[in-house]
């Protein structure tokens, strides 16, 4: 199978890392996949040699904006990038058994989605196309990893993603997966054509989705119809209001208190829109959210005492930031490995 994946090697992150007399850092301690083996043996000897978890992006911007959203998610990925592998290493950054794979490869679907314009019927199925053609995509390079015995750290792009990461992971574990997901909004919109609003819906009406929870749904942000579509699936939230406005619950508690709900033993995919979190600069930013450390205890308690199937990361988009790129790029590139961070101290 020729899998649609950009490996990388030390080459790609030149530009992005700086040595430091004295300190090692995260780039100097992560490994990299052997190119010279091919691809999915090459993820197993990774495993062999003690490796559990594997980070890869997908840099697009498709499904937000085939959801009439904004662009700019393509860019989470470099963001990230740029801030985690400069970290210095200590007890504290524990990624001594973690692979950077690279990025799913979707530099020519993002050129031929750039001239599109959303308000436009015809461009706008076009982009709902192009959206289902990045599944197609991101679907084999999760399977490799998934069948490699190894747990993917997703991170970049739209949630449309989270139907290929769910549908892989259903496939890998033989039975349909519980997701519990951080987010203002429950992407159970319409099954119109693949965006990121609908990435739910189509995996639950597929059977790869069973157990599904919103930590901080956002009840103005959702209509009607979207409410009643996931109740008719078994599926549940926690709202913003009752978790900030009455503050009656706390995230830990909510997480906690939905898992155990979860009727259906299977792994878990843990799901976080970086929307949700206050001033976070992504496809759609949010003045009423949550903190970052809210955000890192979501990802903790999520993870922690959890069969994990994936950590699934999305919407950064630094260009949606008010104050410019430069200042979007560097605080999404914090914000997600801050919650890299988290993942890592709650599995190890």
């Amino acid at each position: 199978m020729n899998y649609a994946v950009t490996i990388y090697d030390e080459s790609h992150l030149a530009n992005l890392v700086a040595v430091r007399d004295a300190e090692q850092r995260v780039f100097q301690s992560l490994a990299l996949l052997d190119t010279q083996v091919e691809f999915t043996q090459a993820l197993k000897d990774a495993r062999d040699f003690g490796i559990r978890y594997v980070i890869f992006g997908i840099p697009e911007d498709i499904g937000p904006r085939a959801n009439l959203g904004k662009g700019g998610a393509d860019e989470g990925f470099r963001a990230f990038l740029s801030k985690f592998l400069n970290y210095p290493v200590n007890d504290f950054t524990p990624v001594h058994n973690v692979l950077l794979l690279g990025e799913v490869d979707c530099s020519d679907l993002q050129a031929q989605s750039c001239d599109l314009d959303n308000s436009n019927p015809a461009d706008l199925e076009q982009l709902r196309r192009l959206c289902a053609q990045v599944d197609a995509r991101v679907e084999p390079v999760m399977a490799a990893v998934l069948a490699a015995g190894l747990v993917p750290i997703v991170i970049g792009g739209g949630h449309n993603n989270c139907y290929p990461l769910l549908k892989a992971s259903a496939t890998h574990y033989g039975s349909a997966i519980n997701a519990i997901n951080l987010d203002p909004h429950g992407d159970f919109r319409a099954l119109e054509g693949r965006h990121s609003g609908n990435g739910f819906h189509y995996a639950a009406s597929e059977g790869y989705l069973k157990n599904y929870h919103v930590i901080g749904l956002d009840q103005q942000k959702n209509n009607s119809t979207i409410l009643a579509t996931m109740a008719h699936y078994g599926n549940s939230y926690t709202s913003y209001h009752d978790l900030k406005v009455i503050a009656r619950d706390n995230i830990a508690q909510s997480v906690n208190n939905a898992k155990s709900a979860f009727t259906h033993k299977a792994p878990l995919a843990v799901e976080l829109d970086i929307d949700a979190i206050t001033l976070a600069p992504a496809s759609a930013f949010n003045y009423r959210g949550f903190a970052l450390c809210e955000a890192e205890q979501y990802v903790y308690n999520a993870s922690k005492d959890s069969d994990v199937a994936y950590l699934h990361l999305c919407e950064a988009a630094p260009s949606q930031d008010p104050n410019g790129f430069s200042a979007g790029a560097n605080a999404a590139g914090q914000l997600l490995s801050a919650l890299v961070i988290a993942f890592l101290r709650a599995k190890n």
